[in-house]
């Protein structure tokens, strides 16, 4: 299998031993991303700024995978609190137009460093 690892200096360094992302041919499999800051590694305050600093993480380790948000076939999101549920669907709005990826949303106990909200996603490149 060929395998390139995705890195971006525009997210969060991995804190753990994965890679921000992998690409197998068009197809990148992106690691969950919190709302950490990517320059100060420290966790943005409140669920709608962790919810935002989520998209713009997955944003920059999709680019520069060579591919867009819009390029989403699979996006998971995972949330301490299901009623941010209708937060989630509105700013998500903003980043994304139809087609929309397919996306579950799950209810979790916890996430990493106490976040709020927890993405992961599976994007294929067609150009």
């Amino acid at each position: 299998m060929n395998r390139a690892i995705i890195q971006s200096n525009k997210a969060p360094a991995a804190i753990g031993p994965y890679s921000q992302a992998v690409k197998v041919g068009s197809t990148v499999y992106l690691s969950g991303q919190i709302g950490l800051n990517p320059s100060s590694m420290e966790l943005v305050d409140g669920i709608e700024a962790q919810i935002i600093q989520v998209f713009e993480n997955l944003k920059a380790v999709i680019e520069e995978s060579g591919a867009t948000l819009q390029d989403i076939a699979k996006l998971n999101i995972f949330l301490t609190d299901l009623g941010h549920f209708a937060l989630v669907n509105e700013l998500m709005a903003r980043y994304f137009t139809q087609p929309y990826p397919a996306r579950a949303a799950l209810g979790v106990a916890s996430l990493p460093r106490g976040a709020l909200v927890e993405m992961d996603g599976i994007v294929v490149i067609t150009t």
